[in-house]
């Protein structure tokens, strides 16, 4: 039987190429707009593009915080968390200064770039993903695999071990993180080809 992946639709990013890229490993797709959406899912994807202190305001004005922390802190569900899906899953971010979810021991910092004609901001473009540990989400996944990204925070975990993943733009930062049944990455992988493809197929 097909599992029910909800894409959690606080109203921001693009969740179309999510679900046709989820769609194709033969899952069945909920947008969840709204709690009782939620309930219905097996597994959960938290996409974003946008602005942290927004998305937050977004999630509480649709009722949607009290049941996503049930259903992934209580019931232990699976959930990835996309770009900025992965960076509400921190305790606080710069942009907007705003609390996150507070999954992870973590913030969510601007980048501070000193050679600025070599590297700018927002960091967009196609980069190395170096493995530190593994785990099922990077099954099959080669290291320094490059992923598509787009970004100009990053996520700065207070423990290491809840890295899997690091990238360096002038200096490394974390691109994955898992902790239990919570991952997330920083790069897209409904826009990184096959090495994307794989790593929702892990995920499912």
């Amino acid at each position: 039987m097909s599992q029910n992946i909800a894409i959690v639709d606080y109203g921001m990013g693009n969740l179309f190429s999510i679900k046709k890229r989820v769609e194709s490993l033969g899952a069945n797709v909920i947008v969840a707009s709204q709690a009782g959406d939620l309930n219905r899912a097996d597994k959960f994807i938290l996409p974003g593009v946008g602005h942290f202190a927004k998305a937050m305001e977004n999630l509480r004005n649709r009722n949607l915080l009290e049941t996503l922390n049930e259903a992934v802190l209580t019931r232990k569900k699976y959930v990835l968390g996309i770009c900025l899906g992965m960076q509400l899953m921190a305790k606080h971010s710069e942009e907007g200064d705003a609390e996150g979810l507070g999954w992870f021991d973590a913030d969510v910092v601007r980048f501070r770039i000193k050679d600025t004609l070599r590297f700018k901001v927002p960091h967009v473009g196609w980069n190395e993903v170096v493995v530190k540990r593994e785990t099922p989400l990077l099954k099959d996944i080669p290291d320094k695999s490059e992923f598509y990204f787009v970004h100009s925070y990053y996520f700065l975990p207070d423990d290491a071990a809840d890295e899997i993943t690091v990238t360096e733009y002038e200096n490394f930062f974390t691109s994955g993180i898992q902790k239990e049944n919570i991952f997330g990455v920083q790069f897209h992988p409904e826009n990184s080809h096959d090495v994307g493809i794989q790593l929702f197929e892990n995920f499912l």
